[in-house]
């Protein structure tokens, strides 16, 4: 062999072999952090313990490489988890790593940080030169932005006082709500969203104009459909509202009119993975919800259609609602975000077909391999035909049933990726 051949075989051996991030995801097989299981433990509820729990793909990593096909563990038996413990170099984690991204960094020392005040490593890597690095720092595409507005202190990247726009918003009159306005531009704090989430500032208005009823599913009397997952109760209205409650929110930030029509006054947007169980949703207008499913029904429809009715008379015709629901099936089916449109409505199949290509594209980006099969179908379910908005689209979110379709569900990020991809095909129909 010549030595210009044996010269460029060598370049290429040491390209694909010695990159440092190349060799690391390479070997981290035998590199992973193990834990034991306590008894009770979940797959969730393990990661959440490492501060795992919040990214899909820690959770797709896990059970591919603890070989599992559900979440169930075994108490005292002990898994790989998705953090990989790299030997640090003593000089820097991102030349420890061959990255260029400060952030990056930044997180895995915080997380390792955190993994020590919380006493789940002794020491720390800088000591024993054993740096822990979680799976979705570098291996995972899905870890988009939560998108939720943050607090600005006053005067920064806000527009002056003037130029804000009032958002409206919504509250009771007597025993019927028509709408209201409150003025917001020195007041962004909505109670609705809980302390955690309350303030929201104006982003944009981009959706000016636009109206919005957003209605989450079941509530009060009727939690819907439930499931069980490590000997918690999942009800359907709690996640379904968690989702369409931070919708809400990015429409406001968007400059929209958005109506909440099943509110829950003490919840907030939650980020807990078991979200609890409870009879006390209202209607907007705090008007009770009936035992009767047709009265909850007609109850939600004569609101809409009055509301519908009011920003008709003042020219705002771009008015959309948004229902969104959990599925219940067999417990093996894996169940894809699907939709439903009222039939023989052009725009809205036009919608519901913007909004499910908008998921297969996020889907595509976030988790390439696995594909997306979510329909699209039109359906004459009460509040589709009985309701005058000129837009209305219906959404069941997963498989409440089944273990994989739970995470959907459960990880709060996911919540609000949902939420997230919603409001962006919102934004761009």
């Amino acid at each position: 062999m010549s030595h210009s051949k044996t010269f460029l075989i060598l370049i290429f051996w040491s390209l694909t072999t010695w990159s440092p991030l190349f060799s690391q995801r390479s070997v981290s097989g035998n590199n992973y952090l193990t834990a034991i299981a306590k008894a009770g433990d979940d797959a969730l509820d393990l990661l959440d313990r490492y501060e795992l729990a919040e990214y899909d793909c820690n959770v797709s990593q896990f059970l591919k490489i603890n070989q599992l096909e559900t979440h169930k563990l075994k108490a005292g038996a002990t898994y790989k988890l998705p953090v990989m413990v790299v030997a640090y170099n003593g000089k820097s984690i991102r030349t420890t790593l061959d990255i260029e991204d400060w952030r990056t960094a930044k997180r895995i020392e915080t997380y390792n940080k955190t993994a020590q005040k919380k006493g789940l490593r002794p020491d720390y890597f800088i000591d024993n030169k054993k740096l822990w690095v979680p799976w979705h720092e570098l291996n995972c595409q899905e870890t988009e932005p939560a998108a939720e507005p943050k607090k600005m202190a006053a005067g920064v990247g806000l527009a002056a006082k003037s130029e804000v726009e009032t958002p409206r918003y919504v509250y009771p009159i007597a025993n019927r709500v028509y709408g209201g306005e409150k003025d917001y531009d020195n007041d962004r704090n909505f109670e609705l969203y809980g302390p955690n989430y309350a303030y929201t500032p104006l982003l944009n208005r981009n959706l000016k104009g636009h109206v919005f009823y957003l209605i989450s599913g079941h509530g009060g009397p009727d939690v819907g459909a439930q499931g069980k997952r490590a000997g918690n109760n999942l009800c359907e209205d709690e996640y379904a509202y968690d989702v369409t409650l931070r919708l809400h929110r990015l429409l406001i930030s968007h400059g929209a009119t958005a109506y909440m029509i099943v509110r829950d006054n003490n919840d907030g947007i939650r980020d807990d993975i078991y979200l609890d169980c409870d009879k006390d949703e209202v209607v907007l207008g705090e008007q009770d919800i009936p035992t009767d499913q047709r009265e909850r029904l007609q109850q939600r429809t004569d609101l809409i259609n009055a509301l519908t009715e009011k920003h008709l008379k003042v020219g705002q015709t771009n008015q959309t609602i948004i229902e969104i629901h959990v599925d219940s099936r067999s417990l093996e089916k894996k169940q894809d975000i699907f939709f439903y449109f009222r039939p023989e409505s052009a725009p809205s199949q036009r919608l519901a077909e913007h909004i499910q290509r908008t998921f297969a594209a996020k889907y595509k980006k976030a988790q390439g391999g696995r594909g997306y099969a979510g329909s699209v179908t039109s359906r004459t379910l009460f509040t589709l035909k009985e309701t005058t908005a000129r837009k209305a689209v219906y959404i069941e979110l997963a498989n409440i049933q089944n273990d994989w379709d739970q995470q959907r569900l459960v990880l709060r990020n996911n919540r609000q990726a949902i939420a997230n991809w919603i409001c962006h095909a919102l934004l761009t129909q």
